[in-house]
C-alpha cells in the first residue's frame, strides 16, 4: 500500500490529531496497519483484525474468490488456519446457505475470528472438526504458514518483526505444515471436492506431487492480482479413477 494511502487510512480511524499522532507513532515502528486501525480489506469485506492476528493479503483473495465460486449454495465448506477468518468470511457472504467452518489453533486469532462472524472451532488443522464432517466437505482452504525457516529474515520488518511466527513459519522447506493439510485433509473431502491451499511461488511442483499421492487429480496452480503463483487447487477423486496430471500454469 503506497504511503498516501496508509496515511488515509489512519485519519479516517483516529477520533482526534492525539490518537493519530499515537497511531502514527506505532507505523513508524512497523506494527501492521490493520493492527493499528483495527480492520484490513479484503475481496470487499471489512475483517476485523486484532493485534497479534495475522493480517489477511490481498494476494489471498484469488483463493477465497475460487473457492466461493466452487462452493455449491448449500455446499459446506472448511477453512484451516483462519486466522481472522477472513476466507471464510468471504465463504459465507458468498453462500449464506451453506455451511461454513473454520479452525485455529492460536485462541487470540479463534476470538478476532468470533468477532468476524465465523464459526470457529479452536485446535490444530483438523483436529477439533466435528466428525460428522468426514467425507462431506466440498471445499476446503487453507493459508498455512509456508515461508522457509531460512528465509524468515527476508519477510517485511512489519511482517517479521510483528506478525505470529508460527502463522508463516513454515519450517524446513517451508512445506511442513502444508503437508500436514494436504493429509488430514482425505479424511474430510467429499468425492469430487475441492482442496485450496495458498503456497510460495516455488512450492507448486512439490505440493502437486503432495496432493497426487493424497488421491487429488486436476491439480492447478492459481495465481494472485500480479499474475504470480499464489496457491494450489486440487479436486478429491474417486479411488477408482485415473489420475490426471497436474497442471502447470492456469488462472
Amino acid at each position: 500500500m503506497a504511503a498516501d494511502e496508509e496515511a488515509a487510512e489512519l485519519v479516517a480511524a483516529a477520533a482526534d490529531h492525539d490518537q493519530l499522532d499515537r497511531m502514527v507513532a506505532r507505523r513508524r515502528e512497523g506494527e501492521p496497519l490493520a493492527w493499528i486501525t483495527g480492520t484490513a480489506q479484503f475481496c470487499g469485506l471489512d475483517v476485523a483484525v486484532r493485534p497479534g492476528v495475522y493480517v489477511p493479503r490481498w494476494q489471498s483473495e484469488t483463493l477465497a474468490a475460487t473457492a466461493a465460486r466452487l462452493l455449491a449454495a448449500r455446499g459446506t465448506a472448511v477453512d484451516l488456519c483462519t486466522g481472522s477468518g477472513a476466507i471464510a468470511m468471504v465463504l459465507q457472504a458468498a453462500r449464506p446457505g451453506a455451511r461454513v467452518v473454520a479452525t485455529e489453533l492460536d485462541p487470540t486469532a479463534a476470538d478476532c475470528a468470533r468477532d468476524n462472524g465465523v464459526d470457529v472451532l479452536v485446535g490444530d488443522l483438523d483436529e477439533p472438526l466435528p466428525a460428522d464432517l468426514a467425507g462431506r466437505v466440498d471445499v476446503m482452504t487453507g493459508v498455512p504458514p509456508y515461508v522457509p525457516d531460512d528465509a524468515l529474515h527476508l519477510l517485511p520488518r512489519d511482517v517479521r518483526g510483528f506478525e505470529p511466527r508460527r502463522a508463516l513459519d513454515g519450517g524446513r522447506g517451508g512445506l511442513e505444515v502444508v503437508a500436514r493439510m494436504i493429509t488430514c485433509s482425505t479424511r474430510w473431502m467429499a468425492t469430487g471436492g475441492r482442496l485450496l491451499v495458498e503456497i510460495g511461488g516455488r512450492q507448486f511442483d512439490p505440493v502437486a506431487r503432495l496432493l497426487t499421492a493424497a488421491g487429488f487429480d486436476s491439480v492447478e496452480v492459481l495465481h494472485d492480482g500480479d499474475g504470480d503463483p499464489r496457491a494450489v487447487c486440487g479436486r478429491f477423486a474417486d479411488p477408482t479413477a485415473t489420475p490426471r496430471p497436474a497442471q502447470a500454469s492456469s488462472r
